[in-house]
């Protein structure tokens, strides 16, 4: 029997291990791909459009098309495609308007670093992410940080500062890049942690979360457009470029509502600080994509000074993993605690003592938590 139980939950370990496996390589495609086509778009040479708020609000407005879409392929194959009902809720919209304006400054940061640094150095500025999420969650939800993960922290802003130095001595240092890159790393630290708090109002359902907001933001951009000069560059492009600029904004728009989507997939079936990691070691991967395809000239203490936040990062994880573990197994015993002092409370004259129901719970317990030691 016990065989047999074991063998249920390495099974289900297995499957549940193959979704998250495949969420994060979801990620990380619609992410990479995503990164490029706005590089594209924000600051290629043959496009030369300057224009990065009407490239945002324009992702925004194609993602709610694409709900739209969606919405109307569900009603006519409903075994083939499921997604919620169109129905705007102004209820709704109040309660995400918090995230909306989370995610509108993240998209415009993160565009505008974009347009002013390399894709190489764009990793760089938003490896701040992770000591972001230690202060917000601190400041937020009131989670206290350990020494361990603050020593790791203290290494991502070494690193950072070190590849500071080395873009400055290489002369491609973009000081607006750095602080756009920061305010991106913050704004990300928060979608996580508020995308979490405003799941359970939309029933947790990605879809709508995504819905609601771009909807929001396709707003909230409105008086941002009507104050820049996004919308005189895009009128004053060439009439003979603009079906190719038409497709390439729609590609981006597609990417855009997608990695809406794998993001909050990848925080539900994850956890804000295993999303935010997934997203430091995909700028990684990003990095080096950058550095080939661009053809990037690059110093051994600028290389140097992302594997420390790569490493930092990690190792991040791996010390909020095991105090995470930690505060399971001290649940645990208290738990089973409870269950022995009740037990020992009762006198019902069955015979049975608390001592031998103490051991068998225990041994329940203590399957139930190799369990969750091996999820974890």
């Amino acid at each position: 029997m016990r065989l047999e139980s074991k063998m249920l939950q390495d099974r289900a370990f297995a499957a549940k291990s193959i979704t998250i496996a495949t969420v994060v390589a979801a990620y990380w495609i619609v992410s990479i791909s995503l990164v490029f086509v706005n590089k594209y778009l924000l600051s290629s040479r043959s496009l030369k459009l300057d224009a990065p708020y009407f490239v945002t609000w324009f992702q925004c407005l194609v993602s709610v098309a694409l709900c739209v879409l969606l919405r109307g392929l569900s009603y006519l194959k409903p075994n083939l495609i499921a997604f919620p009902s169109i129905r705007i809720d102004p209820r709704v919209c109040r309660d995400v308007a918090p995230l909306s304006l989370v995610f509108v400054c993240m998209v415009t940061f993160n565009n505008l670093c974009l347009k002013d640094v390399g894709i190489s150095f764009y990793y760089a500025g938003r490896s701040f992410t992770t000591v972001f999420n230690a202060l917000l969650s601190y400041a937020i939800l009131g989670q206290v940080t350990s020494l361990k993960a603050w020593i790791c922290c203290g290494f991502i802003v070494f690193g950072f500062l070190l590849g500071l130095d080395q873009e400055k001595l290489a002369g491609s240092l973009s000081v607006s890049g750095v602080i756009y890159g920061l305010l991106a790393s913050l704004f990300v630290a928060l979608n996580a942690i508020y995308t979490k708090k405003v799941l359970p109002t939309v029933d947790n359902s990605i879809w709508k979360l995504s819905l609601y907001n771009n909807f929001n933001a396709s707003f909230a951009f409105l008086p941002v457009l009507l104050f820049t000069s996004d919308i005189g560059h895009v009128m004053e492009f060439p009439q003979s470029g603009r079906v190719n600029l038409l497709f390439v904004l729609l590609g981006s728009g597609v990417l855009g509502f997608a990695i809406g989507y794998v993001t909050g997939l990848q925080i539900q079936y994850t956890s804000p600080l295993t999303h935010n990691v997934s997203g430091t070691a995909k700028a990684c991967a990003q990095t080096v994509l950058g550095y080939l395809v661009f053809a990037e000239i690059k110093t051994a203490l600028w290389w140097l000074s992302n594997v420390i936040i790569l490493l930092a990062s990690f190792g991040y994880t791996i010390v909020k993993r095991q105090e995470m573990l930690a505060t399971h197994l001290n649940e645990a015993d208290e738990r089973l605690n409870a269950l022995t002092a009740s037990l020992n409370k009762m006198k019902d004259g069955s015979g049975v003592s608390a001592e031998g129901i103490h051991g068998n719970n225990y041994d329940d317990c203590n399957s139930s938590d190799k369990l969750a030691k091996s999820s974890a």
